[in-house]
């Protein structure tokens, strides 16, 4: 039962001794309108009493407490306000297989009264006048209780409706920190490892002429701008619709990224074809070669890399790198961990294999030209 319901099945204390009241005084009239038949006062009041308390009865034993109402109704007009309300009372909260024989009851109850009790109708008019007012009672009855189920539907449905969209709320916003992660990951760390690579050689190399010391500290300018930028972009997809952010780098993008490696002092061959790519799986190209790189200037410094795209029954891209100097750590590897989740999205596979001579990663995505 909803609170709702519970709410309307236990009327107030003013309600109730309002209503209590109202019978009191129906029945008291009842019993009084009645004394022509030589029934004692008191025992029609005993009998309006006893009524009175079954009322209560009816919300656990509706067709029990109809039966009796409607045999204290055969016995003294005092019970007739009680039996013709116990028939609205179960019609309210039970289905009309249930009201239905109570209403029975109070009509035969009445009928039996008016044989051997004045009620100042004919009988005919008195039976048809006791069948009309029942009728109206259950349909009313059955209006309320069939108004009470909708509105509590409604109020579950609205109650459904809330939890399905804070729970939606909650898998956007679990989807979008996901997805915002990755590409902190995939963006910050290529520029990230490049710049302390070149201020490690700063560092350690002492002997290098002006020229290379400028083009290095270039580099690192250029790299902490543009990690910058890229900071900004990330982060602006909390606040910005996704149309409102720059392109996204493809495939066409390769080249600065593998001359920005050079730049840095890497040797790094591009052999890749022109290709026109859907948006999402540039995308996914270009986080493939971008986080090979990053592994080889992290863990291989000074090694040759290979990057090499191919159209063969799909996409296959491979970022195959030599064995380098100490590199910068050990890593993670939470970077092949996402560029895994984005290439399987796309239907594709993600290798990363260590060979005698290096590190090879390899993807595979479907594509149809």
């Amino acid at each position: 039962m909803t609170p709702s319901a519970s709410r309307r099945d236990r009327p107030g204390a003013p309600v109730l001794l309002g209503l209590l009241s109202g019978m009191a005084v129906l029945t008291f009239l009842g019993a009084w309108s009645a004394q022509d038949a030589g029934v004692p006062l008191g025992i029609d009041l005993v009998l309006g009493a006893s009524a009175m308390a079954i009322l209560p009865f009816l919300q656990s034993r509706p067709l029990l407490g109809g039966l009796l109402l409607g045999a204290l109704a055969a016995l003294s007009p005092a019970a007739t306000p009680s039996a013709t309300a116990g028939t609205y009372v179960v019609a309210r909260r039970e289905p009309l297989r249930t009201a239905v024989p109570v209403a029975c009851a109070s009509i035969v109850g009445h009928g039996l009264q008016a044989l051997w009790r004045p009620v100042g109708l004919p009988l005919g008019w008195w039976l048809l006048s006791d069948v009309a007012v029942h009728a109206a009672l259950l349909g009313w009855g059955a209006y309320g209780r069939t108004r009470d189920a909708l509105v509590d539907e409604w109020r579950a449905r609205a109650r459904r409706a809330e939890r399905d969209q804070e729970r939606k709320v909650d898998e956007a916003r679990r989807a979008e920190r996901t997805r915002i992660a990755r590409e902190m990951h995939d963006t910050l760390a290529h520029r990230l490892t490049l710049l302390a690579t070149t201020a490690g050689a700063l560092e350690y190399r002492t002997d290098l002429p002006p020229a290379q010391v400028a083009a290095a500290a270039g580099v690192v300018r250029a790299s902490a701008g543009a990690a910058l930028e890229d900071l900004r972009t990330v982060i602006g997809v909390l606040r910005e619709r996704p149309d409102e952010l720059r392109p996204v780098p493809g495939l066409a993008n390769l080249p600065a990224l593998v001359a920005q490696e050079r730049a840095a002092g890497a040797v790094v061959s591009l052999e890749a074809p022109d290709l026109d790519l859907p948006a999402q799986l540039g995308l996914a190209v270009y986080r493939v070669c971008q986080e090979g790189l990053t592994n080889a200037r992290r863990h291989a410094p000074g090694a040759s890399v290979e990057v090499v795209v191919a159209a063969d029954e799909g996409l296959r891209v491979r970022v195959v790198n030599g064995r380098g100097g100490v590199g910068l750590g050990t890593g993670t590897g939470t970077g092949l961990v996402g560029l895994t989740e984005r290439v399987e999205l796309l239907g594709g596979t993600l290798t990363a294999t260590p060979r005698p001579d290096g590190f090879e990663l390899d993807a595979w995505l479907p594509w149809k030209p």
